[in-house]
Protein backbone atom coordinates (compact mmCIF):
# COMPACT_ATOMS: atom_id res chain seq x y z
CA UNK A 1 0.00 0.00 0.00
CA UNK A 2 3.19 2.46 0.49
CA UNK A 3 4.43 2.00 -2.49
CA UNK A 4 1.36 2.73 -4.10
CA UNK A 5 0.39 5.91 -2.10
CA UNK A 6 3.59 7.25 -2.63
CA UNK A 7 3.13 7.07 -6.97
CA UNK A 8 -0.41 9.14 -6.47
CA UNK A 9 0.97 11.63 -4.09
CA UNK A 10 2.68 14.56 -4.72
CA UNK A 11 6.41 14.69 -4.99
CA UNK A 12 6.73 16.95 -2.21
CA UNK A 13 4.98 14.65 0.03
CA UNK A 14 5.66 12.51 2.74
CA UNK A 15 4.16 9.58 2.79
CA UNK A 16 5.34 7.55 5.33
CA UNK A 17 4.58 10.81 8.25
CA UNK A 18 1.45 10.82 6.85
CA UNK A 19 0.55 7.39 7.37
CA UNK A 20 2.11 7.68 10.40
CA UNK A 21 0.00 10.77 11.64
CA UNK A 22 -3.32 8.75 10.45
CA UNK A 23 -4.15 11.23 8.30
CA UNK A 24 -5.28 8.24 5.57
CA UNK A 25 -8.43 6.27 6.60
CA UNK A 26 -10.98 4.09 5.14
CA UNK A 27 -14.56 4.97 4.52
CA UNK A 28 -15.32 3.34 7.97
CA UNK A 29 -12.49 5.49 9.45
CA UNK A 30 -9.99 2.96 10.07
CA UNK A 31 -6.59 4.21 9.69
CA UNK A 32 -4.97 2.91 7.01
CA UNK A 33 -0.98 1.59 7.62
CA UNK A 34 1.78 1.39 5.48
CA UNK A 35 1.62 -2.56 6.00
CA UNK A 36 -1.86 -2.83 4.26
CA UNK A 37 -2.56 -4.68 1.12
CA UNK A 38 -3.49 -3.31 -2.01
CA UNK A 39 -7.41 -3.20 -1.98
CA UNK A 40 -8.69 -2.64 -5.74
CA UNK A 41 -12.20 -0.30 -5.86
CA UNK A 42 -11.60 1.17 -1.80
CA UNK A 43 -12.24 4.51 -1.20
CA UNK A 44 -9.68 6.29 1.29
CA UNK A 45 -9.80 9.57 2.76
CA UNK A 46 -7.17 11.97 3.53
CA UNK A 47 -7.37 14.84 5.97
CA UNK A 48 -5.34 17.70 4.60
CA UNK A 49 -3.94 20.80 5.85
CA UNK A 50 -6.16 23.62 5.86
CA UNK A 51 -5.20 27.12 5.41
CA UNK A 52 -6.07 29.59 8.34
CA UNK A 53 -9.35 31.42 6.99
CA UNK A 54 -10.56 34.89 8.01
CA UNK A 55 -13.56 34.71 10.61
CA UNK A 56 -17.05 35.45 9.15
CA UNK A 57 -18.62 38.20 11.25
CA UNK A 58 -22.03 37.85 12.60
CA UNK A 59 -23.95 34.89 14.51
CA UNK A 60 -25.88 32.29 13.57
CA UNK A 61 -28.95 31.96 15.49
CA UNK A 62 -31.09 29.01 15.69
CA UNK A 63 -34.56 29.59 15.26
CA UNK A 64 -35.90 26.03 15.30
CA UNK A 65 -34.63 22.78 16.82
CA UNK A 66 -36.37 19.41 17.56
CA UNK A 67 -35.25 15.45 16.81
CA UNK A 68 -35.01 15.69 12.98
CA UNK A 69 -34.33 19.30 11.81
CA UNK A 70 -32.38 22.34 12.89
CA UNK A 71 -33.64 25.66 11.55
CA UNK A 72 -30.48 28.65 11.23
CA UNK A 73 -30.83 32.39 10.65
CA UNK A 74 -27.45 32.58 8.71
CA UNK A 75 -25.37 35.44 8.68
CA UNK A 76 -24.01 37.21 4.71
CA UNK A 77 -20.62 35.60 3.82
CA UNK A 78 -20.91 32.01 5.39
CA UNK A 79 -21.15 29.21 2.90
CA UNK A 80 -23.52 26.92 3.73
CA UNK A 81 -20.73 23.54 2.97
CA UNK A 82 -16.74 23.49 3.00
CA UNK A 83 -16.16 24.21 -0.65
CA UNK A 84 -12.77 25.49 -1.78
CA UNK A 85 -10.95 27.83 -0.22
CA UNK A 86 -14.69 27.72 2.71
CA UNK A 87 -14.28 25.04 4.80
CA UNK A 88 -13.68 25.95 8.90
CA UNK A 89 -15.96 29.55 8.00
CA UNK A 90 -19.18 27.52 7.28
CA UNK A 91 -22.54 27.07 8.37
CA UNK A 92 -22.44 22.91 8.54
CA UNK A 93 -18.83 22.93 10.49
CA UNK A 94 -19.35 25.37 12.88
CA UNK A 95 -22.88 24.11 13.19
CA UNK A 96 -21.77 20.19 13.89
CA UNK A 97 -19.17 21.90 16.40
CA UNK A 98 -21.48 23.79 18.39
CA UNK A 99 -24.55 21.38 18.54
CA UNK A 100 -22.08 18.37 19.21
CA UNK A 101 -24.47 16.25 15.82
CA UNK A 102 -22.00 14.75 13.65
CA UNK A 103 -24.51 14.09 10.79
CA UNK A 104 -26.01 17.15 10.50
CA UNK A 105 -26.88 18.07 6.74
CA UNK A 106 -28.42 20.92 4.98
CA UNK A 107 -31.90 19.99 3.36
CA UNK A 108 -31.01 23.17 0.51
CA UNK A 109 -28.52 25.87 0.56
CA UNK A 110 -27.96 29.65 0.67
CA UNK A 111 -25.37 31.05 -1.86
CA UNK A 112 -22.65 32.18 0.76
CA UNK A 113 -22.89 36.15 0.56
CA UNK A 114 -27.10 35.44 1.24
CA UNK A 115 -28.43 35.99 4.38
CA UNK A 116 -31.31 34.25 6.34
CA UNK A 117 -33.29 30.89 7.03
CA UNK A 118 -31.43 27.74 6.49
CA UNK A 119 -32.22 23.83 6.83
CA UNK A 120 -30.27 21.37 8.46
CA UNK A 121 -31.31 17.83 8.98
CA UNK A 122 -29.74 16.44 12.92
CA UNK A 123 -29.12 12.66 11.05
CA UNK A 124 -28.86 11.11 7.81
CA UNK A 125 -31.60 8.97 8.10
CA UNK A 126 -33.67 12.00 7.51
CA UNK A 127 -31.81 14.31 5.08
CA UNK A 128 -33.65 12.69 1.99
CA UNK A 129 -37.10 13.71 3.28
CA UNK A 130 -36.38 17.34 3.56
CA UNK A 131 -34.33 17.48 0.74
CA UNK A 132 -37.16 16.11 -1.16
CA UNK A 133 -39.44 18.65 -0.08
CA UNK A 134 -36.73 21.60 -1.74
CA UNK A 135 -35.88 19.31 -4.97
CA UNK A 136 -39.40 19.38 -5.63
CA UNK A 137 -40.57 22.61 -4.95
CA UNK A 138 -43.20 22.37 -1.91
CA UNK A 139 -42.11 24.77 0.41
CA UNK A 140 -43.14 28.23 0.16
CA UNK A 141 -40.22 31.08 0.53
CA UNK A 142 -40.23 34.54 0.54
CA UNK A 143 -36.97 36.72 0.20
CA UNK A 144 -36.67 40.52 0.49
CA UNK A 145 -34.23 42.22 -0.76
CA UNK A 146 -33.25 45.91 -0.98
CA UNK A 147 -33.06 47.60 -4.23
CA UNK A 148 -33.29 50.75 -6.39
CA UNK A 149 -36.62 51.81 -6.17
CA UNK A 150 -37.74 52.71 -9.84
CA UNK A 151 -41.47 54.47 -9.98
CA UNK A 152 -42.01 53.09 -13.57
CA UNK A 153 -41.65 49.96 -12.83
CA UNK A 154 -45.30 48.20 -12.75
CA UNK A 155 -45.28 45.75 -9.87
CA UNK A 156 -46.03 43.23 -8.65
CA UNK A 157 -44.36 41.64 -11.53
CA UNK A 158 -44.02 38.08 -12.37
CA UNK A 159 -40.91 37.06 -13.95
CA UNK A 160 -40.00 33.45 -15.87
CA UNK A 161 -37.76 32.95 -18.28
CA UNK A 162 -35.01 30.39 -18.77
CA UNK A 163 -31.48 30.45 -16.77
CA UNK A 164 -28.51 28.19 -17.07
CA UNK A 165 -25.21 28.22 -15.40
CA UNK A 166 -21.75 27.05 -17.25
CA UNK A 167 -19.52 25.41 -14.81
CA UNK A 168 -16.78 27.27 -14.03
CA UNK A 169 -18.21 30.64 -15.06
CA UNK A 170 -19.63 33.08 -12.17
CA UNK A 171 -22.47 34.47 -13.73
CA UNK A 172 -25.66 32.41 -14.47
CA UNK A 173 -27.21 33.36 -17.67
CA UNK A 174 -30.81 33.87 -19.06
CA UNK A 175 -31.53 31.88 -22.36
CA UNK A 176 -33.66 30.94 -24.93
CA UNK A 177 -35.99 28.32 -24.22
CA UNK A 178 -38.69 26.68 -21.95
CA UNK A 179 -38.98 28.57 -18.58
CA UNK A 180 -37.72 26.76 -15.53
CA UNK A 181 -37.12 30.36 -13.35
CA UNK A 182 -40.80 32.39 -11.91
CA UNK A 183 -40.42 34.70 -9.14
CA UNK A 184 -42.76 37.17 -8.31
CA UNK A 185 -42.00 40.42 -7.09
CA UNK A 186 -43.03 42.93 -5.32
CA UNK A 187 -42.93 46.59 -4.12
CA UNK A 188 -42.98 46.35 0.14
CA UNK A 189 -41.74 49.37 1.55
CA UNK A 190 -39.72 52.00 0.12
CA UNK A 191 -36.74 53.32 1.89
CA UNK A 192 -36.12 56.98 0.48
CA UNK A 193 -36.50 58.31 -2.94
CA UNK A 194 -34.03 55.87 -3.94
CA UNK A 195 -34.34 52.45 -2.59
CA UNK A 196 -37.06 50.45 -1.22
CA UNK A 197 -37.40 47.15 0.53
CA UNK A 198 -38.98 44.40 -2.23
CA UNK A 199 -40.74 41.02 -1.64
CA UNK A 200 -39.46 37.86 -3.90
CA UNK A 201 -42.02 34.67 -3.84
CA UNK A 202 -39.86 32.20 -6.37
CA UNK A 203 -41.74 29.36 -7.70
CA UNK A 204 -38.40 27.72 -8.43
CA UNK A 205 -34.65 27.27 -7.52
CA UNK A 206 -32.33 28.25 -9.49
CA UNK A 207 -29.02 29.03 -9.15
CA UNK A 208 -29.17 33.37 -8.70
CA UNK A 209 -32.65 33.28 -9.65
CA UNK A 210 -33.44 36.04 -7.86
CA UNK A 211 -30.38 38.30 -8.21
CA UNK A 212 -31.02 37.78 -12.01
CA UNK A 213 -35.18 38.15 -11.99
CA UNK A 214 -33.67 41.28 -10.32
CA UNK A 215 -30.99 43.21 -12.05
CA UNK A 216 -33.33 42.14 -15.63
CA UNK A 217 -35.61 44.62 -13.75
CA UNK A 218 -33.18 47.18 -13.82
CA UNK A 219 -33.06 46.84 -10.16
CA UNK A 220 -29.91 44.59 -9.25
CA UNK A 221 -29.91 43.85 -5.73
CA UNK A 222 -27.83 46.45 -3.73
CA UNK A 223 -24.19 45.03 -3.25
CA UNK A 224 -24.28 41.87 -5.51
CA UNK A 225 -20.89 41.17 -6.47
CA UNK A 226 -21.59 39.62 -9.90
CA UNK A 227 -25.01 41.61 -11.50
CA UNK A 228 -24.57 43.03 -13.13
CA UNK A 229 -21.05 42.67 -13.28
CA UNK A 230 -18.54 40.80 -11.37
CA UNK A 231 -16.74 42.55 -9.35
CA UNK A 232 -13.73 41.53 -7.03
CA UNK A 233 -13.76 38.53 -4.29
CA UNK A 234 -11.81 39.60 -1.47
CA UNK A 235 -12.67 37.09 1.02
CA UNK A 236 -11.63 39.03 4.38
CA UNK A 237 -14.06 42.07 3.07
CA UNK A 238 -17.35 42.25 4.93
CA UNK A 239 -18.05 45.60 4.60
CA UNK A 240 -20.72 45.32 1.91
CA UNK A 241 -22.92 42.28 2.50
CA UNK A 242 -25.50 41.82 -0.29
CA UNK A 243 -29.16 42.50 0.38
CA UNK A 244 -30.59 39.79 0.86
CA UNK A 245 -32.45 38.13 3.07
CA UNK A 246 -34.05 34.36 2.96
CA UNK A 247 -37.07 35.44 5.27
CA UNK A 248 -39.79 32.94 5.76
CA UNK A 249 -40.03 28.95 5.04
CA UNK A 250 -43.07 27.20 4.76
CA UNK A 251 -43.84 23.26 4.01
CA UNK A 252 -45.91 20.13 6.05
CA UNK A 253 -43.49 18.13 7.58
CA UNK A 254 -42.62 15.40 4.92
CA UNK A 255 -42.39 12.46 8.10
CA UNK A 256 -45.93 13.39 9.79
CA UNK A 257 -47.21 16.09 8.33
CA UNK A 258 -47.04 18.74 10.79
CA UNK A 259 -47.67 22.87 9.07
CA UNK A 260 -44.00 24.47 9.58
CA UNK A 261 -43.33 28.12 9.42
CA UNK A 262 -40.33 29.75 10.21
CA UNK A 263 -39.19 33.34 9.79
CA UNK A 264 -35.83 35.58 9.90
CA UNK A 265 -35.22 37.13 12.86
CA UNK A 266 -32.84 39.97 10.73
CA UNK A 267 -33.88 42.64 8.86
CA UNK A 268 -33.25 44.80 5.95
CA UNK A 269 -31.21 46.84 5.31
CA UNK A 270 -28.60 44.15 7.00
CA UNK A 271 -25.62 45.34 8.63
CA UNK A 272 -22.60 43.87 10.42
Amino acid sequence: MGAWLRDKLPTEAKPAEMLASERFVYSDATPVHDTDLYRPNTFMWFYRDLREEPAVPGEISVVHRDARIVVIDKPPFLATTPRGRHVAQTVLVRMRDRLGLPELSPAHRLDRVTSGLLVLTTEQKWRGAYQALFQEQLVEKVYRAVAPLDPALELPAFVENRIEKTRGVLQAAIVPGEPNARTRIELETPLDNQRAIYRLSPATGKTHQLRIHLNSLGIPIENDPLYPVVCDDDPEDFANPLQLLAAELSFADPVDGTPRQFFSKRSLPLTL
